[in-house]
Formats: structure tokens, C-alpha cells, sequence
């Protein structure tokens, strides 16, 4: 229950912390407030856990304010599928490598040498990196697991590389698999080295990692990621923090900042309806934008899955929400239903 924190604690204090080496690191838990110092009066925390247990799926969520938990719900240690989120992870890794020049982003898939089943049109092998992490790369071939926008792609060969956003996993995919070409590194061991050892990941299991897809559609499987609901949190308070975590910088400030950078404003987002919502788009950031915004939701940007996975930064609160619903039991939590429980959490904060 929201604000239910001593039991919560003892819970946490309980759980012994898995090994993710053979010298296993030491693991970083939340820092919980006391009920009176949440900011929810006992009314807010009725109507918000009411509206989650009556009109949500929610299987875990967690509330992040001045970097410390002021509520949780459901099973915040539970490993499942993040769905989509994956591709915001895999941008927060590439910065290490953009820095180093190990990744020159200006790199075409001719470049690269990148070729896929059944072979992509000349024009599609112009796109660069930098057109495959903004979802503008005008390659409209097949991904080895849906879930993406395809179905409204223009016609293959029809846009030029960088002009026009889509949502492909197509992009994600290859993203992903250039990542690892050029770095010699697997997603997994980076996510690991760069992200869960350092930050003291509470729930980190390297052995639940494994990709997935359709190799006879394309040649580039997905990265799907299982995380808990507390390490989602820290993803989301790393990019608060803009890649800096206990004094170290974990993730370049330069790079941090640019991934959660507008490249695509609401006005350009393809198909057509989703002009009508809330977002633009970064480097596989979803980013609050245009007039219709909320009180509170300026400068916010989310890394979103399928069933109800999500992660939203709110920087002008210093605020962080992180959501899951397991796509294991069969349930799933709308986009609407996130935005209104989101909405209900930023007035609480706001008054």
C-alpha cells in the first residue's frame, strides 16, 4: 500500500542482495521517508492507490522525490520483461562509446556493412547510427518481433535517411546489433558493467538476459531486458541526475543530456495521431511536448513498453515514477490509464 513504508523496510532489509559476480558488489537500497514527509496527505494516498487497485494493472510502482522513495506499490523486486524500455537503456550505453570515438555516429549501414534478409534498398543503407537511435532512418524492412509502427511505413525507399520518424524496431534492433559489432561488447555484460555494478542494482540477474526474435524476418533479434521495479527507479534517477550517480559520473553529462534532447517535436511524430498526444522524441526518449501538457509535466520524458512498462523522469520536480506491469501474468496497463495515475501523482506533489 502507498506509504506502508516500515513494513516495506523490513521487507527490503530481509531480502539478501544476488551475486552478479563472483565477488558480488554491493548492492544500493532506497533510502525510505516516513509517511509525514511524503508530500501525499492520507486522502491523496486513498484516491491513487484506489484508482491503481480498481482501474490499473499495476503489478509494481514506485514514487522517486529528492532522490529518496516516498511511496511504493506491489512487488518492486520482482524481475520481468521491460518491453520497450530496453531501447532507452540501450541509448543510455552507447554514450561511453560515442566519447571514446569507439561509435562514430555519422556511420552509414554501407559503412558498417549491414545487409538484412531479402537486402535493403540502396537508399536505406545511406542511413547513419545517429538515424537509427532517432527512429528516422527511412528503413522500413521487417522486424524480428513487432510491437512498432510498421504498418503505417510509408513505402520502402520512399523517405531519405534522417527526414522522416517512424517507430520501427527494425532501427532498435540494428541499433543494437552495431552497438555490440563495434564495441565487441554484449548488451547484457555493458548493461552490467556500466549500469548495475556501479549503481548497486538490488535485483540484477545477468543469467535472466536473452534476446528474442524471428531470425527468418530479420537477422537482428531484440534485447529485451528483465529488471526489477527499484533498479527501473534507478535508470530513471540516473538520468534525473544527468549520469551522475553517488559522486561518480556514470554516464558522460554531455551524453545524458543529448539522449533526452528534442530531435523529433510532437508536430513531425508519424503516424498521424500521434500529433494528437504528448510526445516528441529523442535518442529512444519519449519527451513531453506541445500546449496541451498538465501542470507539472514541462521538461518530463519517459522510456515506455508494451503492458504497462515505464519510466518517467519529471526534472522540474526532481522526481522520478517508475511502473510495471508483468506481461507474464497475462495483464497490461494502458498509456491513458499511466498518464492519468501520473497525473494524480504530480498534482499530489504539486500542492
Amino acid at each position: 500500500m502507498w506509504g506502508s513504508f516500515v513494513a516495506l523496510v523490513v521487507i527490503l532489509t530481509a531480502c539478501a542482495p544476488k551475486e552478479i559476480t563472483v565477488e558480488p558488489p554491493k548492492t544500493q537500497a532506497w533510502e525510505y521517508v516516513a509517511d509525514s514527509l511524503t508530500g501525499f496527505d492520507q486522502q491523496e494516498i486513498g484516491q491513487i492507490y484506489n484508482f491503481i487497485l480498481n482501474d490499473m494493472n499495476t503489478t509494481g510502482a514506485m514514487v522517486i522525490r529528492h532522490g529518496k522513495a516516498i511511496a511504493a506499490y506491489g512487488d518492486i523486486e520482482e524481475l520481468s520483461y521491460l518491453a520497450s524500455c530496453r531501447k532507452s537503456i540501450l541509448a543510455i550505453l552507447y554514450g561511453k562509446y560515442v566519447k571514446d570515438g569507439t561509435i562514430d555516429l555519422s556511420l552509414t549501414l554501407e559503412d558498417l556493412g549491414i545487409d538484412d534478409v531479402g537486402g535493403l534498398l540502396p537508399i536505406e543503407k545511406k542511413a547513419t547510427i545517429q538515424n537509427l537511435i532517432t527512429a528516422r532512418s527511412g528503413v522500413y524492412h521487417p522486424a524480428s518481433n513487432g510491437g512498432d509502427n510498421l504498418a503505417d511505413a510509408p513505402e520502402r525507399g520512399s523517405q531519405e535517411p534522417g527526414t522522416y520518424f517512424l517507430y520501427n524496431n527494425w532501427d532498435f534492433n540494428a541499433a543494437g546489433a552495431i552497438f555490440e559489432k563495434l564495441t565487441g561488447k554484449n548488451i547484457y555484460d555493458e548493461i552490467e558493467a556500466q549500469l548495475a555494478i556501479p549503481m548497486g542494482f538490488e535485483d540484477w540477474d545477468r543469467s535472466a538476459q536473452h534476446k528474442s526474435g524471428d531470425t527468418t524476418q530479420s537477422v537482428n533479434k531484440a534485447y529485451h531486458i528483465w529488471l526489477s521495479t527499484r533498479d527501473m527507479a534507478k535508470i530513471g534517477q540516473l538520468m534525473l541526475q544527468h549520469g551522475e550517480w553517488n559522486g561518480q559520473q556514470i554516464i558522460d553529462r554531455e551524453w545524458a543530456e543529448r539522449i533526452v534532447s528534442l530531435v523529433t517535436p510532437l508536430e513531425e511524430m508519424n503516424p498521424l495521431p500521434y500529433r494528437d498526444g504528448y510526445f516528441g522524441y529523442g535518442y529512444m526518449w519519449w519527451l513531453y511536448q506541445g500546449d496541451k501538457l498538465p501542470d507539472g509535466f514541462k521538461g518530463a520524458y519517459s522510456a515506455r513498453g508494451a503492458y504497462g512498462q515505464y519510466i518517467t523522469v519529471f526534472p522540474e520536480l526532481d522526481m522520478v515514477v517508475s511502473h510495471k506491469t508483468k506481461a507474464e501474468y497475462g495483464r497490461q496497463t494502458s498509456g491513458s490509464d499511466y498518464q492519468k495515475l501520473l497525473e494524480m501523482i504530480v498534482a499530489a506533489q504539486m500542492n
